[in-house]
């Protein structure tokens, strides 16, 4: 199944674009766009029609299709942002970017592919945390709300398990989840 979706582009001569939460951001069909401040997902579908993350991406990172060639492949905002866009002439000054995107990706992928699924999460929340997290007095909190159900997107099990892991590591004291939708890291990783 392939969804056709019409999203308007960004020009390149505008400053950065704010987008609010839950937003989905244009894709421009070529060219970059640099995330200036905020997180997004990026993510796709299978033909079955269930949503696959693609990674989450913060201040300093470059995405868009021309980095994916993922089809269809849609941009969230999972906080307020602003982007902006880099022109596919001027690609080739933002190779840090690029570099630091595959570089990500191929983190994610060996996320996604470890075999035991306490380990797949557990990894996850450790990489979000590295990359999201702040310290606070309980733990690493990993400051961005996440679902379980986008958990399982991005982890590729169902919500129904990431729902039994998370209460079996909160009540092993791995995680802390007395904040609805946020998750405090308690042990040392």
């Amino acid at each position: 199944m392939t969804l056709a979706i019409q999203t308007p582009v960004l020009y390149p001569n505008l400053p950065p674009k704010a987008f609010i939460t839950r937003q989905l951001v244009p894709v421009p069909p070529k060219g970059l766009l640099r995330i200036e401040r905020g997180i997004v997902r990026t993510f796709t579908w299978n033909e079955q029609g269930t949503a696959m993350t693609l990674g989450y991406w913060g201040v300093g990172d470059a995405i868009g299709h021309a980095l994916s060639g993922i089809k269809p492949y849609q941009i969230e905002c999972k906080t307020p942002v602003e982007i902006s866009y880099i022109p596919e002439h001027l690609s080739p000054q933002f190779l840090g970017e690029i570099f630091q995107h595959i570089q990500q990706t191929q983190e994610f992928f060996c996320i996604v592919r470890q075999d035991c699924l306490r380990d797949r999460l557990i990894r996850l929340l450790i990489w979000l945390g590295q990359k999201f997290g702040r310290n606070i007095e309980q733990g690493r909190l990993i400051d961005l709300r996440l679902t379980h159900q986008e958990i399982s997107e991005a982890i590729g099990i169902t919500r129904i398990t990431v729902t039994r892991l998370m209460a079996r590591l909160a009540e092993e004291g791995v995680i802390d989840r007395s904040r609805p939708q946020y998750i405090v890291l308690t042990s040392c990783f």
